[in-house]
């Protein structure tokens, strides 16, 4: 049997801090085309979901959880506990669809079972349906989610932006082959002082990260309304831009596209502020980015392996390009410090803790209130080509975040095709203008857009091919 790692045990320690939060992630197909019969999708469901184990495993505690707990196999799985139907009340809107996935993301799922449901929403217009994977975060984290419902299409996973990730660009970090190491005893000696050198110059430096990214966690960030206890209730909406008009910003400014993605949510950050009569200052918006540490060959896993970075993003800043070229430089400082290897080094020490300290620490952790990070974003990379479900194209595919900590906002990025959609998942009675929120985001990338096509063609400098994913 496996035991679940130090960080997917303590996202059920995170679930069991907080009776309102649910920490599941989501992913929501929108397909086109007349729904199939619901016997031959389930059927269809029920053989493709064979490739994941996790699917049809449920997690064992361990009395006084004196172990890490275990994935068994259900002896009892029955896939009609998993997968359920639901229909979006006329005119069948975004609106209307939106509040389903509030409703079925903010309801926990059930530990008796594997920890994933699957929802098959009708009443769509044109003829459309929808279906909404929701895996709880102890399973995957969101590029692993992607690959799992790709993984239910028709032609499976298929090329994705995944390759454009920094994980996946690295070199292997082992020590041995970053000294030089090789199998002739007589270049030993000035091997290992090669991975000597390395090994200390590697140490100072994660420790570097490792007291930059504590004292962001220490220090509390400006008091405002986007941080607090959260309840029960959720909201849900979604921002949509045209990935070719991200890339053009790319070019005109030479920046990343995460760099343009946060630049715009920031943009719609600061007029939620001002809106609600508060003053956008530089600490008021503390975000969590969680960066993948996903090497090339771990794609196909089924597991969480991220670190993250601490970053203030420059809401105070009017001005849409400063703000972005803030983005950009504060991003380029963080990614330099050590956070992302500080942060990953810690998650992979806890592993070697006994248990029961691991637990006990992240328990008390998670029950502390929360006062230095406002908000979490994050950046998925989706599938390069259009998916199927049964012959029908996947015309979006949106994210689903899980908001927890007293964040009351969480955004989630996915790429597909031709598309980058923001998903924001919010506290249903703090965060009423969510729309708004996502309205915001679009204008945000139209204001840089729009500077950029305002260029002349001299100024802008020659980049190279932007980066998807720039963590």
């Amino acid at each position: 049997m496996e035991q679940l790692t130090t960080l997917e045990a303590s996202f059920l320690e995170a679930e069991d801090a907080d009776r309102h939060v649910s920490l599941a992630i989501g992913t929501l197909a929108v397909v086109d085309g007349p729904m199939p019969e619901r016997v031959r999708l389930l059927a269809t469901l029920s053989e493709r979901i064979r490739g994941e184990r996790r699917f049809t495993q449920r997690v064992h505690k361990h009395t006084l959880e004196l172990a890490a707990p275990q994935w068994v196999d259900d002896g009892n799985f029955d896939i009609a506990h998993h997968v359920r139907w639901a229909a979006v009340p006329p005119p069948g809107d975004d609106a209307g669809l939106f509040r389903i996935v509030a409703d079925l993301m903010e309801r926990r799922l059930d530990r008796d079972h594997p920890l994933w449901e699957c929802w098959v929403v009708e009443g769509l217009p044109e003829g459309r349906w929808a279906v909404l994977i929701k895996i709880h975060h102890c399973i995957a984290d969101g590029i692993a989610a992607v690959r799992i419902l790709a993984s239910l299409t028709d032609a499976g996973p298929g090329d994705s932006f995944v390759g454009d990730i920094r994980a996946a660009q690295e070199p292997p970090s082992s020590i041995v082959l970053q000294a030089g190491l090789s199998r002739n005893p007589l270049t030993w000696a000035g091997g290992l002082w090669r991975a000597s050198v390395y090994t200390t110059a590697t140490a100072v430096y994660t420790a570097r990260g490792a007291v930059q990214f504590a004292t962001g966690l220490l220090t509390p960030a400006t008091g405002t309304s986007l941080r607090g206890p959260v309840t029960n209730m959720r909201r849900y909406s979604a921002a949509r831009v045209s990935m070719k008009e991200v890339e053009s910003i790319c070019r005109a400014f030479d920046v990343t596209l995460n760099d343009v993605a946060l630049a715009a949510i920031t943009d719609s950050y600061r007029t939620m502020l001002l809106r609600r009569g508060e003053k956008p200052r530089r600490s008021s918006l503390r975000t969590m980015i969680p960066v993948s540490v996903r090497a090339p060959n771990a794609m196909d896993r089924t597991d969480n392996r991220v670190s993250a970075m601490l970053s203030s993003l420059p809401v105070a800043e009017h001005d849409p390009v400063r703000r972005l070229r803030l983005v950009h430089t504060r991003l380029d400082k963080v990614k330099n410090s050590g956070e992302r290897q500080a942060a990953n080094a810690f998650v992979a020490a806890t592993n070697y803790l006994p248990f029961p300290f691991s637990a006990w620490t992240v328990r008390l952790l998670t029950r502390l209130p929360q006062r230095s990070v406002v908000t979490l974003a994050t950046n998925v990379p989706g599938p390069r080509q259009r998916l199927q479900v049964l012959g029908r194209p996947v015309e979006e595919l949106l994210p689903v975040p899980p908001i927890a900590m007293q964040m009351r906002t969480v955004i989630s990025m996915l790429s597909y095709v031709d598309d980058l959609v923001f998903g924001i998942t919010a506290d249903y009675d703090s965060t009423p203008d969510v729309d708004e929120f996502a309205s915001g985001i679009e204008l945000g990338v139209a204001r840089l857009l729009s500077r950029a096509l305002a260029r002349k063609p001299s100024a802008a400098k020659p980049t190279r091919r932007p980066a998807r994913v720039a963590n």
